[in-house]
This record gives structure tokens, sequence and C-alpha cells, in this order.
């Protein structure tokens, strides 16, 4: 029955190559980018969804072992100036003008220390960037390191979708915090007007540079001189998710519910092969070491003919980009599957996403935002066995 059952013998751990372990060699994919260094610069006015975009690129990443990390010049700018008013984003202020810069600077810098020091092979560097002059600084900066450069603009003229950021802006931004919502609006539409005075949309003059322009929230997409398999992954991506406000369901009972139903196989319960049949107390006293090499290592342990949690975070890549082009949505499915699911929203690391409960009769909603996802957890008044299983322990089930 898969990760909420019973099992039969054996498992294996499989060697590392073979599980295509992330390093400076390899993607999560297995595909050599010995020397790949990505910088992904954001372009767009303000409440056009460049954070929300930038986090769920790095979340995407990580998730498929691709190590990445988002450099936001906005909190580089909060260190000098925590709750700054429109008129320091004014063009005319010179003293705005130079902490913008410096802030930028400092994000830039970290950035290229953060690659020199192998941390990481795609950055993701979140500002506005909406100058021609800005974004050649930047690209003369990477290709002096040697780093690749691909811009992401984001432009919007949906009104309702500005206006729903700006809502969402004046509750969640650290620049407004504790600040009356109304003013907040007010002041952060004085600073977009601002903005607006020096935007400098990509264009021709711009034609040599590698970038994606997502046009209100991906009606409409132009890719420009994309150059090898990561930056394409990353594209892949970009034009499947959208940033309008919504969220995503997720539960273990769906039998009450009278909505259409969609199946995918590959929402199916993790494969456990050959072990399909024991108790996690019978694995554990007949063979005591897969049993142990499995809660070392359980989100890389592959089950022999059947799965690891790894091969289950693949498989479910289709399902995660479906995700991103719906809107509300939920997802009824086994416990190993949601944990994956889960596991992208929120962000957690995949050393820890096996070991998380997701009880029985529970609804789970997760509400993506520009800095957080919000979760809301409801649960049934209905008993129920409890399936999961603390590492090292000898429950029946998981």
């Amino acid at each position: 029955m898969g990760e909420d059952g019973y099992f039969k013998p054996q498992m294996r751990k499989v060697p590392t190559g073979e599980l295509m372990q992330p390093s400076r060699k390899t993607n999560g994919y297995g595909v050599q980018a010995e020397d790949t260094r990505i910088c992904v610069v954001m372009v767009g006015l303000p409440a056009r969804g460049k954070s929300l975009i930038a986090q769920k690129v790095v979340r995407y990443l990580g998730w498929l072992s691709i190590p990445a990390k988002t450099f936001n010049v906005g909190q580089y700018r909060r260190s000098n100036t925590p709750t700054p008013t429109a008129e320091f984003f004014d063009t005319s202020n010179a003293e705005g003008e130079r902490l913008r810069r410096v802030a930028a600077e400092a994000a830039v810098d970290d950035m290229i220390r953060w690659f020199a020091a192998g941390s990481g092979i795609i950055a993701i560097l979140d500002a506005t960037n909406s100058t021609k002059d800005r974004r050649r600084w930047i690209q003369e900066r990477c290709d002096a390191e040697g780093i690749e450069t691909l811009y992401v603009e984001s432009k919007c003229d949906d009104e309702d979708l500005i206006m729903s950021n700006i809502l969402e802006v004046k509750t969640t931004s650290p620049d407004y915090k504790g600040q009356d919502p109304e003013k907040a609006a007010q002041d952060f539409r004085n600073r977009i007007k601002n903005y607006e005075k020096v935007y400098e949309t990509i264009d021709e003059d711009e034609s040599h540079m590698t970038y994606v322009k997502l046009i209100n929230v991906g009606k409409q997409v132009i890719i420009n001189r994309i150059q090898d398999y990561l930056q394409s992954r990353v594209v892949y991506y970009l034009m499947n998710l959208h940033i309008k406000p919504r969220s995503i369901w997720l539960s273990r009972t769906a039998r009450f519910l009278e909505y259409e139903k969609l199946e995918w196989k590959a929402l199916d319960e993790l494969d456990s092969g050959v072990c399909d049949g024991l108790t996690y107390a019978e694995i554990a006293e007949q063979y005591p070491e897969d049993f142990k090499q499995r809660d070392d290592d359980k989100y890389n342990y592959r089950y022999l003919g059947g799965e690891s949690y790894r091969d289950v975070v693949i498989r479910l890549e289709p399902i995660i980009m479906e995700l991103e082009r719906s809107e509300n949505i939920l997802i009824v499915t086994h416990q190993a599957i949601l944990r994956c699911i889960y596991a992208y929203f929120m962000n957690v690391p995949q050393e820890r996403s096996p070991w998380m409960e997701v009880p029985l009769h529970t609804l789970i909603k997760l509400t993506p935002k520009a800095y957080s996802t919000i979760e809301e957890r409801l649960k049934a008044d209905i008993p129920a066995v409890s399936t999961f299983r603390e590492k090292g322990s000898l429950a029946k089930h998981q």
C-alpha cells in the first residue's frame, strides 16, 4: 500500500551517483553544470509581483536540488532606511539615490562572494532595476566575474492585479510595518509614480541580453537569447506560473466531496517496490540495517524496485507546473505525496520533508504571498489513528 500501509522485505541505499546528488558538477537532474553561475535579474515597476516571482523561482530550484538564493536589494536598503516615504524614491532626491545605489552595490557584492564560495549556482537579484543604466552596470559586474545573466521583466497594466498587489504590500511589506494600511497604500502608489518617471522597459537596445518578458501575468511571454539548460529550466517554470491571488488546499479525505474530480497518476503514493507487505516494526526486526539506513537518509533512500522521496519530487514536477497555472485548487492524495507538495510551497528543507506530519481529516490551506506563504489548518472532529512515525520509532504506520 505504500507510505500509509504495510511493507515487505528489503530496501537498499542507492549510491550517490545514481541519486544525482547536487554539487558544483551537477544540478538536480544530473546535467553537468560545473562552471555554471547565473544571475537572474528581476526588472519591473513596484506591485508587479517581482518578489513573489523571485521567491517562487528559488523555492522551485531548491525543491529540485538546484542551490539558489535571492538577494533582495530592498532588504539591504532597509539597514539604512527601514521605513522610507515615497519621496525617498524620487530621482530628484540625491541622498535617496545614493543610498539606493549603495544598497544595490552591497547586494551584488554579496552575490558575487556567494558564488565565489561555491554556495550555489543561481542567484536572484530582486529589485526594480528600472533603467538601462542600472542594467548595464549589473551586466558589466557579472561579465567581469564570468556570471551569466538572465533578465526577467514583469510588465502589467491589469489594474485589478496591480491593486491586489498594492493591498498585499500595505499589510506585508517590511517598509510599512505598523503603519496605517490606507496611508501605506497611498504612499506606495506615490512610490510607483516616482519609478514610472524614469522606468525604461527592455527593448531592442538590449537585444544582446538574455531576457524573458512576462506580460500581464503570463498572458504573453517574450523570450530572447536563452543559452543553456539551466536558463531554459528557469524559463520553463516562469512560463507556467501566475501571480494572481489564490490558495492551494491539501487533504488526505475526499469521499464526501461532490465536486468534479480529476485523477493524476503522478499523485500515486510513493512506490515501496518489493517492500510492500511488512510493517515498520517487522522491517526493523528482520532488516535492521535497512531500517536504520532509511531513517538516516529518508529523502534519498529508494526501495528496491520502488521509489525514494527524491524520485517522487521528480515525478511531481508536472503536477507543480499544473498547480502554478491553476487558481484555487484542492489536492487530495497520500501522505508522502502531500509531504513533497507541502515542502515545495513552504520551502521545507529536503532532509525534513519526509518526517513532516500530515494528519488525516485535516484540510491544509496554503496562500502564497510576496514575502511568505500563509498556512492554515482546519481539522475535522473525526476520530482517526495517527499514521505518523517519528524518526527511529517502530510504529506500524508512517
